[in-house]
């Protein structure tokens, strides 16, 4: 028989009741024989949503490295000894030729990210002209803008330009952010979450799960994001990289618990892309294919300096599921 208790919490969220937070610490902490009831009560509110469809996201790793922030868990901080690709901003037509290989991937939403607190004068203007013309050639693909900090003017103009959404991860709750970042603060990720939201844009932002957070603390930053906005939250479980600050770190995370947090997710932001992300693979392990359950949306390929699952394995993944992959152009309810 199905555990009514997960099941009502499904119908809360169908009902557009907000979970509590002692109700998602519960989910964190759902007892692992309980674990298959606690899917089938997420995927409830994900079919209602999303129905089987899996949304494919390409990330471009359009300006590697050179970074001046100190995030402990990247490998492009200034702290960061990591080998990794160096390249100031891709050109044009590698902008352009990196959608065309979004496309290839069947990826419906190509993301164009860059390294750096914020954006030149330049580096926005050329992200912008290479928007237009990828928009000219395939209006049906979405493009997604990672490009640091910006203003109310440069989130204006990306817009004009046919970006349609853009990524700011807060990353982890605020009371937990000192920890990971000296650099910056989880306010002025915030402000800029809000800044592109005013500005038309659907807001992208997510987080790390392993950065050394507490149960309390992910549904801090849960809840932050939900009352953010976003319309679509990758959900990353971190990887351990070496030459980072975290290199050592060991996140403490099992394929179960990673489940549960992401069923915390839906049923937190019930109508909301939830984006399986970076880690997928390593923390999630055999179990990764039920994370659909809860979650929508994956990236496809690679994570901009680590490799991901090989794509054929994706499309095997969704097919053997049952689920189907989202067309390009296809209708949104998030609004991108």
């Amino acid at each position: 028989m199905p555990n009514n208790h997960w099941d009502s919490l499904a119908e809360q969220a169908l009902a557009g009741e907000p979970l509590a937070i002692e109700q998602a610490l519960e989910i964190l902490a759902a007892p692992d024989d309980e674990l298959v009831d606690l899917l089938a009560a997420a995927f409830r509110v994900r079919r209602h949503y999303f129905g089987t469809r899996v949304r494919l996201n390409f990330l471009v790793n359009a300006k590697s490295g050179h970074c001046g922030e100190d995030c402990g868990y990247c490998s492009q901080s200034r702290v960061s000894t990591a080998e990794i690709p160096r390249h100031q901003l891709l050109s044009k037509q590698e902008l352009v030729d990196a959608a065309e290989r979004a496309l290839e991937l069947k990826a419906s939403t190509c993301c164009i990210v860059t390294s750096a607190r914020k954006p030149s004068t330049r580096e926005l203007s050329d992200v912008a002209e290479a928007a237009e013309e990828i928009k000219e050639r395939h209006p049906g693909l979405k493009l997604c803008a990672c490009l640091g900090e910006i203003n109310s003017e440069q989130a204006r103009a990306l817009k004009a330009s046919g970006i349609d959404r853009y990524n700011h991860n807060l990353n982890t709750a605020a009371s937990h952010y000192p920890e990971i970042c000296s650099t910056h603060s989880h306010a002025d990720r915030a402000r800029t979450v809000e800044t592109v939201a005013v500005a038309g844009l659907s807001p992208c932002s997510g987080l790390i799960v392993g950065l050394g957070e507490t149960s309390e603390q992910l549904v801090e930053a849960c809840f932050a994001l939900r009352d953010s906005g976003a319309d679509s939250i990758p959900v990353n479980f971190l990887l351990p990289i070496e030459g980072t600050p975290l290199g050592d770190h060991d996140p403490g995370l099992d394929p179960r618990y990673c489940l549960k947090a992401l069923c915390t997710f839906r049923l937190a932001c019930p109508e909301r892309e939830i984006r399986l992300a970076a880690g997928r693979e390593l923390h999630l392990g055999s179990l990764q294919p039920l994370a659909l359950y809860p979650a929508n949306s994956i990236f496809v390929a690679d994570y901009l300096t680590e490799p991901g699952q090989a794509p054929e394995d994706d499309y095997r993944m969704i097919e053997e599921l049952g689920f189907e992959i989202e067309p390009v152009g296809a209708p949104s309810n998030t609004g991108s």
